[in-house]
């Protein structure tokens, strides 16, 4: 994988790959002694058939908080508002180079369609299934999520115990996921609104699952520090978004996702400066490899 192959108990094998995984990806070089368990108890054969010393990846010096003693939970990414599952392939690969099972839900733009002004019951469903087909595939309890933009508060639609009824409907939906989900990430997601279209879904969830809800629940909210709202060229879109998001345009945001509307009280709430809100924007985004680093510990 790295040029070397490895011998290993096969007790640690998987563990040992993911954190080689994570010790490139965040270029740390991997040292021989570990101070809680020596020696790891195996050997690194060079290119040439030579041993190599052995390497411990399990150092509080080295990986710390990144050192994972299982292999992580499968991930799922949750599209934004009118986008699809492509958009998220970058990142889907991203997270299989470090050794989480990920998948996204597939999503077509137009499946959101009739979900414009209207309750998102469908997306929540394909949601759904996409977390039952990953518990099944990887024998898993629990999954974490990802959810990008609208993704996120759908995410947190998903976790609830209570009916989920809009006027006109006839049943209401209810999925109570949260004992499924160990982490939910949310990525620009606006969980505010005074936008007509977005604010009685993101009305509901706030009335009924206020900040970060679920204790058994581990969220995450990162906003974007990229763009300064203001009534001027190169401010403009930006200002009424931000407007339309929190009442304020004159605030910082990605572009679209005011920070303000971009955390929850009770959560572990990050800015990354530079960021852009869309996977489709020019630059980087939260799920380019820089920004990632901020942020991917979390679903480990």
């Amino acid at each position: 994988m790295f040029g070397i192959n490895y011998v290993l108990p096969r007790n640690i094998k998987r563990t040992f790959k993911t954190n080689y995984s994570l010790a490139q990806f965040y270029h740390i070089s991997p040292i021989s002694h570990c101070s809680q368990i020596g020696y790891l108890p195996g050997v690194l054969i060079g290119k040439n058939g030579s041993p190599q010393r052995p390497i411990c990846l399990c150092s509080q010096n080295t990986l710390s908080h990144l050192h994972s003693p299982k292999m992580p939970l499968p991930t799922i990414i949750v599209p934004g508002y009118l986008e699809s599952a492509i958009a998220y392939r970058q990142l889907e690969q991203s997270l299989l180079q470090l050794d989480i099972p990920t998948a996204t839900v597939p999503l077509r733009r137009r499946d959101w369609l009739p979900t414009i002004g209207r309750p998102v019951t469908p997306i929540v469903q394909q949601l759904d299934r996409t977390v039952q087909q990953m518990l099944h595939k990887h024998n898993a309890a629990q999954v974490n999520l990802i959810g990008h933009s609208a993704g996120g508060w759908v995410s947190r639609i998903y976790l609830g115990d209570q009916p989920y009824l809009a006027p006109g409907q006839v049943t209401s939906c209810c999925w109570k996921a949260h004992s499924l989900v160990a982490s939910l990430v949310t990525l620009g997601t606006p969980h505010i609104s005074q936008e007509r279209w977005t604010r009685r879904n993101l009305d509901f969830v706030t009335q009924n699952y206020p900040g970060a809800f679920y204790q058994s629940v581990r969220y995450i909210c990162v906003a974007g520090k990229t763009i300064f709202g203001q009534r001027r060229p190169g401010g403009w879109l930006a200002y009424n978004s931000y407007q339309q998001t929190c009442g304020q345009g004159n605030t910082w945001g990605d572009g679209i996702t005011p920070i303000a509307a971009a955390h929850l009280e009770g959560a572990e709430n990050l800015v990354i400066p530079g960021v852009q809100h869309s996977p489709r924007s020019p630059g980087i985004w939260y799920g380019s490899p820089e920004p990632l680093k901020s942020w991917v510990q979390y679903l480990l």
